[in-house]
């Protein structure tokens, strides 16, 4: 199977709604240490825009030791942790300073099966492993002493692996828990696999 690994052209472009939408499809992978290299397909994802978006944590400027890694420039990891047990991941998208980043909230495992379902203490792939943003995180070995990570290195990339998806098996929907947001929260900017049963819940 041809894989190309995604560089920072794809990246550092303009449009983090239409980076989001293109990454379902593309295979989120990682290789962790000692552990052998485990992957899934993309099948969910949440755009974020730095700029005039409530729901972004880095919304018109607002910088925090947290969110200094969105600033980059695109192509590094942006990982946080949410109710102090979810390892969020997050891809940072646009030039510098500009902090927009994608949400990746599913995956449809591929590679390293055993080693997922040990870090999942699952006994078979369904699901509940990989649907859910803090799911796939724990499924890659992925945590937030990866944020900041160079996502054209080694330890976590993403791949086009020439899987076809169609613009009409996508639906777009509103973003997940950001009620807080007011009138930014309906903004159709999560994309999700159309019939995928990997899609979360």
């Amino acid at each position: 199977m041809d894989a190309k690994k995604l560089d920072y052209n794809f990246y550092q472009r303009p449009d983090v709604v239409q980076i989001a939408e293109e990454l379902v499809g593309k295979v989120l992978c990682s290789q962790i240490g000692d552990a052998p290299v485990t992957s899934g397909i993309i099948v969910e994802t949440e755009a974020y825009c730095g700029r005039n978006d409530k729901a972004c944590h880095a919304n018109n400027g607002l910088r925090t030791d947290r969110t200094e890694t969105m600033y980059q420039a695109g192509g590094v990891a942006y990982i946080y942790l949410c109710y102090g047990i979810h390892h969020l991941f997050n891809v940072v998208t646009n030039e510098k300073d500009k902090a927009d980043a994608v949400l990746i909230r599913a995956i449809q495992p591929l590679d390293g099966i055993d080693t997922i379902l040990s870090r999942r203490k699952a006994e078979k792939i369904r699901p509940p492993v990989s649907a859910g943003p803090g799911r796939l995180t724990q499924a890659l070995g992925i945590t937030t002493d990866l944020s900041g990570a160079n996502l054209t290195d080694s330890i976590i990339w993403i791949e086009d692996r020439n899987i076809s998806i169609k613009d009409t098996d996508i639906k777009s929907t509103p973003r997940i828990g950001v009620d807080y947001a007011g009138e930014h929260a309906n903004r159709p900017w999560r994309f999700s696999l159309k019939n995928s049963d990997w899609v979360s819940q």
